[in-house]
């Protein structure tokens, strides 16, 4: 294909939500598209009239969008397509290479079951075949195979594999409601949309042979395929809901960046050298089909976690703040004050993994009162400890350096002054202010907080030592 246009597709079926694997398969495409200066085609394939829904749909071109992959064409509609599908079959009828069957589901089960039990392969027995039927009410339209020979698949990712004819099946083509199945019209949409790759999940790759065949009979130009492997669960077996969340967007509702799950989807079965970290600019210039690995990849929250928390540490602080507001608001907190909530953003980021960890460690910076965890309270908001909040009440006020640095040397010279640690009179302060033994630096909550904050909620802490002594 020297000098030809490279077009591909990601056709998805609407019938639920983007998945894990269905993303990354979009991914590839886009990446070698992008590399190869092709276009890049979105269709719908929404044949499936019962299943397909516009709820599915508009989920599908969310997490695409969310995803930043961004389609040249489309997305097209394969349902608004029929009538050149159903052109196509009776093209195939009138020059012998389909016919009408009227066997009906419980005599395609009996032949079935006999084939079964005489150790034959399951495949349909071509009982019309050769009657020469016309359409009816019940009647489908079946692809006239070849019966003898090879068709070979010369497959990008996986190498050459041959099938022999007389094992593949005369598949429908169109069922009796008049829709073209999934094997016809993908055919039929590729060739029309002059698609010259199709990457798509190694669970099509039985569907292959027989789309070969459609696209020799039809007079269509083969493209080339290349079948990318599955995505396993931790228990290797395929990638399901026990494992997690499967749906992309879920994976936003988790507080996941976008960056992250596109650099840990194309890790999934793809390498360069021992790098693991790619901007989108750099996995366009390096990705290649030919670096796909021809093995199942395993899915890792653990690596996705590490890579999140990496993005996040690093994401532009105007639009990581953006991004939280959402996440605060949903539990009621007022995000109004902008540079506050920015402020706060700074404090958590450095060890936040995800954006939900994010809202709910920096729950307290919001509340109005303060929810103190038991232990933390018990063991830390006692008379033994009261005094030393009321030195840091009383001596903030006239704290000149009210900055990070002049609360560390403020806390140090109180601690010196009181003759204790310091750790146990900022431990004591991290629970009046936060109501865990787990923040930020006490510095950085107080700096964040400002002094009034600071100020309130340690008389509110003081007074509930003294109702309880």
């Amino acid at each position: 294909m020297v000098n030809e246009k490279i077009r591909t597709r990601f056709a998805p079926s609407p019938t639920g939500f983007l998945h894990i694997g269905g993303a990354r398969t979009a991914l590839f495409n886009w990446l070698y598209t992008k590399r190869q200066g092709g276009t890049f085609v979105l269709r719908i394939e929404d044949t499936d009239q019962v299943r397909s829904t516009d709820e599915s749909t508009q989920a599908i071109l969310d997490a695409m969008r969310w995803l930043g992959l961004n389609w040249d064409e489309g997305p097209y509609f394969q349902a608004e397509r029929v009538q050149l599908h159903r052109e196509m079959v009776e093209k195939l009828i009138a020059e012998g290479k389909a016919y009408y069957c009227t066997c009906t589901p419980e005599e395609l089960e009996a032949k079935r079951k006999k084939a079964l039990a005489e150790g034959r392969k399951p495949k349909y027995d071509g009982t019309c075949r050769d009657l020469g039927l016309a359409r009816c009410a019940n009647s489908v339209v079946r692809f006239r195979g070849p019966e003898a020979g090879v068709t070979v698949l010369h497959d990008l990712i996986k190498g050459n594999i041959s099938f022999n004819n007389e094992e593949l099946d005369d598949l429908i083509i169109e069922r009796a409601d008049g829709y073209p199945t999934y094997n016809f019209a993908v055919v039929v949409d590729d060739a029309q949309m002059e698609i010259t790759h199709v990457i798509r999940g190694d669970d099509h790759v039985n569907n292959t042979p027989k789309q070969i065949q459609i696209y020799e009979a039809l007079g269509f130009k083969v493209p080339l395929f290349g079948h990318v492997p599955m995505i396993l669960g931790a228990d290797k077996s395929r990638l399901s809901k026990r494992h997690g969340a499967t749906s992309v967007m879920a994976y936003q509702e988790m507080g996941f960046l976008p960056e992250a799950l596109v650099n840990y989807l194309v890790r999934l079965g793809w390498s360069h050298g021992d790098q693991e970290i790619f901007t989108m600019e750099e996995l366009i210039q390096a990705f290649s089909l030919e670096a796909v690995g021809k093995s199942a990849s395993v899915f890792n929250p653990e690596k996705l976690l590490w890579l999140n928390q990496h993005y996040i540490m690093g994401y532009p602080a105007e639009r990581l703040t953006e991004l939280m507001l959402p996440f605060w608001e949903k539990r009621g907190f007022d995000t109004s004050n902008r540079p506050f909530t920015a402020k706060v953003v700074s404090d958590l980021r450095q060890r936040a993994k995800t954006l939900v960890e994010m809202a709910d460690s920096g729950a307290f910076y919001f509340q109005k009162e303060i929810e103190y965890d038991p232990e933390a309270a018990e063991k830390f908001l006692t008379p033994e400890y009261a005094g030393h909040l009321e030195a840091v009440a009383e001596g903030i006020p006239g704290l000149a350096d009210y900055t990070k640095d002049g609360l560390e040397a403020f806390l140090r010279s109180l601690a010196e002054e009181r003759g204790t640690k310091l750790k146990w009179i900022a431990q004591t302060l991290r629970v009046a202010l936060t109501g865990k033994t787990v923040s930020p630096g006490i510095d950085e909550v107080m700096v964040t907080l400002g002094k009034e904050r600071v100020i309130e909620r340690i008389r509110r802490a003081v007074a509930r030592i003294g109702a309880k002594d």
